[in-house]
Order: structure tokens, then C-alpha cells, then sequence
């Protein structure tokens, strides 16, 4: 059985009791990856009246994106571009970019953040919206960035008979890429990050 803190109020918690939690967190963290996966996978079967499963669309976004030549965190993003879909079903990129903004440079965070609104240029119309919503952005230095990942990548990925690679082929680029975060508001450079 795990040890756990002594306090019933954060107010009243102590150095030791973070130092537990400290302690706790360090392999919490290091199966984030697994975690991810899993929530992943509860994509699978998932059609939404689309051609193909939603988990088979991340799958072969993140596909085309590796066959591209793109590197492993553009590759990442790109598999996990819709993970939000199940959570955030009126904004599905809010939660992608949550959970890989720790992770991911500027670009790669702002692309899926808002692909959502880039990738309506290809259907908002049929719903009354307006398919031009992404001009908003007009200007923006990731703008063609984000475009182009629609036009190459999410868009195209609802082929039922295209190139679809299996998750174990991206596994180990992932736990690569949440390895360590780049920015947090946990990061610290304290000795027992540094060995982690």
C-alpha cells in the first residue's frame, strides 16, 4: 500500500507530504504514454458517420504525416491531433493541445489547437457555416503550418483503403515525446527531475 500525505486541507499540508507526493508522481508520470494509448484506443469503433473509426483516422493521419518525412513530435501530433473527440465533442482540439502543450514547440501546440477551425474549410459550408472561419488567422507565422497539416493529412485520412500503420509503430516516438516536458508548471531543476 502506498503512503499518503496527512493532510485533510491543502492549507495545512507540510514539505513532507509533498516530498511523498513527489515521490508518487515521478512514475505516475512516466506512464502517461500508457495512459494516452489507452484513452486512444476508446477511438476505435467510433465511426461518427464517417468513412472510417476515428481511432483509424488519428492512425492514418499520423501515418501519412511519418511517410511525409515529418519528425516524431509533428508525427505525434498529428496521431493525437482528435484524441479529445470522445471528451470535448464541441471542441475536440482544446483537449489535444492540452495534453500535448507540456510536450510540443509553439508550432506543433497551435496547429492542433486549431485544426479544428482549418479543417472546416472542407465541410463547414455543407452546415451553414461559414467555410472561411480560418481567416480569422490571417497573418498568423503558423498559419500555413496548420493548413498544410489539414490539407496533407487530416484530410485526406478517412480513406478506407489507404496505408494505415498500428499503434505500435508510433509507440515508441510517443513515449519518446512525453518523455519530458518542455515547459509545466511543475518543472522544476531540482536533483530528482534531473534523475527522472
Amino acid at each position: 500500500m502506498n503512503l499518503r500525505a496527512s493532510f485533510s486541507n491543502m492549507k495545512d499540508s507540510t514539505r513532507e507530504d509533498w516530498q511523498l507526493i513527489g515521490q508518487e508522481f515521478v512514475p505516475y508520470t512516466k506512464a502517461l504514454p500508457d495512459r494516452i494509448m489507452a484513452h486512444l484506443k476508446i477511438l476505435e469503433g467510433d465511426y461518427g458517420g464517417f468513412p472510417v473509426d476515428r481511432y483509424t483516422h488519428s492512425l492514418q493521419t499520423a501515418t501519412r504525416a511519418l511517410r511525409d518525412g515529418r519528425d516524431e513530435e509533428y508525427v505525434v501530433c498529428a496521431l493525437l491531433h482528435d484524441i479529445g473527440d470522445t471528451l470535448g465533442s464541441f471542441n475536440h482540439p482544446d483537449i489535444a493541445a492540452a495534453i500535448l502543450k507540456p510536450f510540443v514547440t509553439d508550432a506543433n501546440h497551435w496547429m492542433v489547437q486549431n485544426h479544428g477551425v482549418f479543417q472546416g474549410y472542407y465541410f463547414f459550408h455543407h452546415l451553414g457555416l461559414n467555410r472561411e472561419m480560418r481567416d480569422q488567422f490571417a497573418g498568423h507565422q503558423f498559419y500555413d503550418y496548420t493548413a498544410e497539416f489539414c490539407d496533407l493529412y487530416d484530410a485526406p485520412a478517412f480513406d478506407r483503403q489507404a496505408e494505415t500503420l498500428p499503434l505500435s509503430e508510433f509507440e515508441p516516438m510517443l513515449r519518446r515525446v512525453f518523455a519530458k516536458p518542455r515547459r509545466s508548471i511543475y518543472k522544476t531543476d531540482t536533483p530528482a527531475e534531473q534523475s527522472a
